[in-house]
């Protein structure tokens, strides 16, 4: 997912993104830690995922807070 497409969504929808992400990263460690995952990458990749949401959320909050004063 790239930041472009993070920015198009709502503050709603960046919200639910980041849920889900986390909700995923939970699956993938328990996966990880019972031996089912096959590919331990898309644990890196689902961090960064997130990272990025938040990342968005946070930069769109500081330019909204800048614009109000």
């Amino acid at each position: 997912m790239k930041a472009s497409e993070i920015r198009e969504l709502s503050f709603e929808e960046r919200q639910r993104k980041e849920n889900d992400l986390r909700e995923g990263l939970f699956n993938l460690r328990f996966q990880h830690e019972i031996g089912q995952l096959e590919n331990p990458q898309t644990m890196k990749q689902s961090r960064r995922n997130i990272a990025r949401v938040k990342t968005v959320i946070r930069e769109l909050a500081i330019n909204n807070k800048m614009d109000k004063e």
